[in-house]
């Protein structure tokens, strides 16, 4: 009896410190199965409402329409009397301010409404909200190792990212909890031997055809940990055939 007690400890405890030592792939698809257990993101289609706030500046509200297998992506910004639409349907572009697709030269650069900010802000927000179901797009480069890290007092397992050019040129670092696989923080740094870049701290969560997205991002610098502003996500909706 004794030896086959011993014999079940050792085996139990065995696969608990090997199931510790995860592959890169092993937590990346345990934190997709806690994000996106149904595998739903990759037919992604509804609205994101999203208030942004900054110091010393005015809220910035913004909606965002996210339809996957159609190609179309949607922005409208509402900052103090100032909207602007930004659309892109498969390969066509449309913007307008306040309304009006007339736009002068001035009003383009003063708001930045170009095609080509409209294709990055379509990026940007898909893939952020996208997490972690995007580090799978082709040209994500994955470190094998997977670090744990301490980050404001919790261990964290994490795992470093970087990308294939053109996709990207920052390194990446993604946070997760180690008891649910659950997305809490992200950082990246253009050049990590300066300490530069942001880390983006995430609360709460949304639950989005079937995905949990962070309700709350707080973003700060890495090197001294100044604040720069908080994005929530106040209100989602599906899109209806």
């Amino acid at each position: 009896m004794t030896k086959s007690f011993l014999l079940l400890f050792f085996a139990l405890n065995t696969t608990i410190i090997f199931g510790q030592n995860l592959t890169d792939t092993q937590l990346l698809n345990k934190a997709i199965a806690y994000h996106d257990p149904e595998g739903n993101w990759e037919d992604f289609r509804g609205q994101l409402f999203i208030t942004m706030k900054t110091p010393n500046s005015s809220d910035r509200l913004s909606e965002i329409t996210i339809d996957l297998p159609r190609q179309y992506f949607k922005l409208v910004t509402k900052k103090d009397d100032t909207t602007t639409e930004q659309i892109l349907s498969k390969q066509d572009c449309k913007l307008l301010l306040n309304g009006s697709d007339t736009i002068s030269e001035d009003e383009t650069k003063k708001h930045r409404l170009t095609c080509e900010r409209t294709q990055s802000m379509r990026n940007y927000y898909t893939y952020l909200y996208g997490l972690p179901m995007k580090l799978k797009d082709p040209g994500t480069i994955l470190d094998p190792k997977v670090y744990q890290k301490t980050f404001k007092g919790k261990i964290y397992d994490v795992l470093k990212v970087t990308y294939k050019e053109p996709v990207g040129k920052d390194t990446w670092y993604f946070y997760f909890d180690p008891a649910t696989s659950a997305l809490e923080v992200y950082q990246f740094y253009q050049n990590e031997e300066d300490n530069d870049g942001e880390y983006i701290i995430l609360t709460g969560q949304e639950k989005v055809n079937g995905i949990k997205m962070p309700k709350i991002r707080a973003w700060y610098y890495n090197n001294n940990d100044t604040y720069l502003g908080t994005d929530t996500l106040t209100k989602t909706a599906v899109l209806i055939e």
